[in-house]
């Protein structure tokens, strides 16, 4: 999967704090994102990250 950082995520899981839409701070093996609702930042294997997302959106578009 083609992830970059600043990408919009929403992932079919939500966080607990209601929200499925996250911002993608850091990538490599593990993934590093930020809920945008809470703030709340999140380290995930990478596997783990790729099998949960719905949509990608970078720059205004969606993937």
């Amino acid at each position: 999967m083609d992830l970059k950082i600043g990408d919009r995520i929403t992932t079919k899981k939500e966080h607990p704090c209601g929200n499925s839409e996250f911002l993608v701070l850091r990538i490599g093996a593990d993934i590093k994102i930020r809920c945008l609702k809470c703030g709340r930042e999140i380290m995930l294997p990478r596997h783990r990250i790729e099998k949960n997302i719905k949509r990608i959106a970078r720059d205004g578009s969606d993937d």
